[in-house]
């Protein structure tokens, strides 16, 4: 209830009316700033958790939870692992979006939560193999899996929740505020090894077995996710269905079995928001995930030997112009229209690929203390103002492809699957290209992706003013 603030008491009558129409509350039930926090608060703490594994798969698991041999196997089978999760998330996709179909965003959303965050607290309290052999990976994995399971769930419910409360003509930013959780969790996790890094003298290229930081400091960040994920059931417990979602409940438009329906009906959308999101998919597994394995890897290993708290600063550095360009993108995008803004975002993804030869390779950017730190951090800079880019619509354009009865599962499935297609592959690939072939491979691998991406948002439709109140696909 809108209060007014001058009198100590609610407003009413036509001044009531009018500023609850001003700030969205009489059709929403609560006011929009809690639908903001609540869907960026939410996909922080999923991002915040999928980034401590991403970083702990590359500076801390090669070591504690593979056998000791060859450091790039162990890196490889430490990626592979990583992968597991990626098979999840269309599984994860697939369960809560038929509960997000059927019984609503907010209580799928909530379960979504919960299964990240529990999984994440676990591999913090999980033994090493030097402890209990294979099986310390083995459950590391089935933890990993389980951590997909509810990012499958997550996102396409936080894009939900925002873009089914927008107001006309600002779906696109409305919807870039869950993207902004990506950048903010990273920040999150990744600052949180820095400082633990840092305090504890634990050192990437001489790592010391029997210290504190592989010892039981590397568990911190995991479990502290459990107090992150208390406060985000709290925001989440407060909130109501969106209006387009009970229009559709209150209209009996909601299906029985949402993914049959989906594979029948809308299997065109599936194809075409899959590889919408897979350039995306590959430029931001490319810039966090192998960025960091390539560069504190040893020489001997086809990495360049940077410190891995020297390079965690630089990249630090980059995320925050992947968070400022993701609002920019949305204003992009409800100004120009989706289209065109990615259609412009995916050529200058192509062209940035093409570079990476110059970039990355020993003999221009140098290896160790001889790394040339401008020229990789002016790298991050362009690679990170691009992901912000081309991920900030995202949460709009995935969603407007579908129809209210299928969307959560639709807009779940084709960002997911593109998840196994573009981000699953994307860390052990690269790494593959570098010790085979060369780093600029690499960035052939992501102008390929851009391409891919290219054709398919030209023959995507232009969704920046469909209704989302419809039972239709492409055609509405």
């Amino acid at each position: 209830m809108s209060t007014d603030l001058s009198s100590g008491g609610p407003l009413q009558g036509p001044k009531a009316d009018a500023a609850a129409q001003e700030d969205g509350t009489a059709e929403l039930g609560v006011p929009r700033s809690r639908i903001v926090l609540a869907s960026l608060m939410g996909t922080t703490i999923e991002f915040y958790d999928f980034y401590v594994y991403a970083t702990a798969a590359v500076s801390v698991f090669p070591l504690i939870f593979f056998a000791a041999g060859d450091e790039g196997a162990a890196l490889l089978a430490s990626m592979a692992t990583f992968g597991a999760a990626f098979v999840a998330r269309p599984i994860g996709s697939v369960l809560f979006g038929h509960f997000g179909d059927r019984i609503g965003r907010k209580a799928t959303l909530i379960g979504s939560l919960l299964t990240m965050g529990i999984a994440t607290f676990i591999i913090g309290l999980l033994p090493t193999y030097f402890q209990i052999g294979l099986w310390a990976p083995a459950l590391l994995t089935i933890m990993r899996f389980c951590q997909g399971l509810g990012l499958g769930g997550e996102w396409s419910g936080a894009a939900l929740l925002a873009t089914e409360t927008a107001k006309d003509g600002k779906r696109a930013w409305a919807a870039m505020w869950p993207q902004l959780g990506a950048p903010i969790g990273f920040l999150l996790a990744n600052g949180l090894f820095l400082v633990l890094t840092l305090a504890f003298n634990h050192d990437s290229t001489n790592p010391d077995m029997d210290g504190a930081f592989l010892t039981w400091v590397w568990r911190l960040p995991f479990l502290l996710s459990l107090v992150m994920v208390a406060v985000g059931l709290y925001v989440r417990l407060r909130l109501q269905e969106t209006p387009v979602f009970q229009r559709a409940v209150d209209n009996d438009e909601r299906v029985k079995a949402p993914l049959g329906e989906v594979f029948q009906k809308n299997w065109r959308e599936l194809i075409l928001g899959t590889f919408i999101m897979l350039a995306t998919y590959v430029l931001f597994y490319l810039m966090t995930t192998w960025i960091l394995s390539y560069s504190i890897s040893s020489p001997e290993a086809s990495g360049l030997g940077v410190p891995y708290a020297d390079f965690l600063v630089l990249q630090l550095i980059g995320i925050l112009f992947f968070a400022a360009f993701v609002p920019v993108s949305g204003w992009l995008a409800d100004r120009f229209g989706r289209k065109p803004t990615l259609i412009v975002i995916s050529t200058l993804l192509v062209l940035f690929g093409l570079t990476f030869g110059w970039w990355l390779s020993a003999d221009s950017i140098g290896q160790g203390a001889g790394l040339n730190t401008p020229q990789m951090m002016l790298f991050l800079i362009v690679g990170m103002t691009l992901m912000g880019l081309t991920f900030g619509p995202m949460s709009a354009v995935l969603p407007e492809l579908f129809p209210t009865n299928t969307r959560y599962t639709g807009s779940g499935i084709a960002y997911n699957v593109s998840s196994i297609l573009g981000a699953a592959l994307t860390p052990f690939v690269a790494q593959w290209l570098v010790l085979n072939y060369s780093v600029a491979h690499v960035g052939y691998y992501l102008s390929f992706a851009s391409v891919l991406t290219l054709i398919s948002l030209i023959i995507a439709p232009e969704t920046k003013t469909k209704s989302l109140d419809t039972v239709r696909g492409l055609d509405a």
